[in-house]
């Protein structure tokens, strides 16, 4: 199976959510979906912003702290933007003092306000993630835009 994927944006002042959709490219058919959570648009600047919207390669990828996950490969000034599990992007994680990502993507099912800041988290993101490698465990092209 030849994978394709696309994530739809909108942007906020403090972070930028998004819906994924993964196709099957000999079938046409949708074999997943999902929400997304990422930084807001700073101009690309590592740590701080979202990628740049354009189309990336996304290959398997193997850490202590995520175990396996996905790695969006050639994005222009950048390294190491993964896709994997958290739930705050534009505010900090009360457990450890800042946002579960530093410019990568966080997936999950649903945005809901966790801790009272008036900042959307997103949720069920371990299972959504786990969901995400069973479909897509050896990557995907992925086209990033508006």
């Amino acid at each position: 199976m030849t994978l394709e994927a696309h994530i739809c944006r909108r942007y906020y002042p403090k972070q930028t959510k998004g819906e994924l959709t993964i196709t099957d490219i000999e079938s046409g058919e949708v074999v997943f979906e999902c929400l997304t959570l990422e930084l807001p648009d700073r101009g690309n600047k590592q740590n701080v912003s979202c990628i740049n919207q354009g189309v990336y390669n996304v290959v398997p990828r193997t850490s202590n702290k995520y175990g396996n996950h996905l790695h969006i490969t050639n994005v222009e000034g950048r390294g190491w933007i993964l896709i994997h599990w958290g739930n705050f992007a534009g505010s900090d994680n009360p457990k450890s003092g800042h946002p579960d990502i530093r410019g990568c993507v966080l997936v999950g099912s649903g945005y809901v306000d966790l801790d009272g800041d008036a900042i959307d988290e997103i949720t069920n993101s371990k299972n959504t993630f786990k969901n995400l490698m069973k479909v897509a465990p050896n990557g995907f092209k992925i086209t990033i835009e508006q």
